[in-house]
């Protein structure tokens, strides 16, 4: 009997070493035969499930969502979630540079940026959402447009990853800076 092989399971062995040659050296680093080394596969292989690598790269940029679609699934506190998405860890380092990796690259493919618009889209929704919550609770000041504080956090958020990356800010730095904006807006 043929052995059954689970190609999504495949394509997604291939993305995962996209991710890990992303977060090491950059998209510049990835390569048809850097990512068939890295994924311990024959070029071939690789070629089998991409035909060039830019079906390569935007493939593996429908799986950056994975780990941000598990954090915004539970509810928590919007502080819990924009402390989650800062780079204190080595895999938020690593998920951090590989998101701006792939920012770069979208800046010129309508289609890793239409990933990126659909993601920022469901992280924006799940922080107002948990604003919306926290203010019908009394925790929000009423005064506060949960849609719009949404789109400040992630901004403030990205600005304070960037400087956590850069090594200008220390994650403590950053968190203590998310508590003084909430500090201003809570009731």
């Amino acid at each position: 009997m043929p052995k059954r092989v689970d190609h999504e399971d495949r394509r997604r062995q291939i993305a995962a070493a996209v991710r890990r040659i992303a977060a090491d050296r950059g998209l510049e680093g990835v390569s048809l035969n850097e990512v068939a080394a890295e994924a311990g596969i024959s070029k071939g292989f690789v070629q089998h499930y991409f035909a060039s690598r830019d079906d390569m790269l935007r493939f593996a940029a429908t799986t950056l969502r994975g780990g941000l679609e598990e954090r915004i699934a539970t509810p928590i506190r919007v502080r819990d979630l924009l402390i989650a998405l800062l780079p204190l860890d080595d895999a938020g380092r690593d998920d951090a540079l590989v998101a701006n990796a792939f920012l770069v690259r979208a800046l010129k493919d309508p289609e890793i940026a239409g990933h990126f618009r659909t993601g920022h889209g469901l992280l924006r929704d799940a922080v107002a959402a948990l604003l919306s919550t926290a203010q019908a609770d009394g925790d929000l000041a009423q005064s506060v447009d949960p849609a719009a504080e949404a789109a400040l956090l992630l901004a403030l958020v990205a600005g304070l990853g960037d400087a956590v990356l850069l090594g200008y800010q220390s994650g403590d730095e950053a968190i203590a800076l998310i508590d003084l904006h909430l500090s201003r807006i809570t009731a």
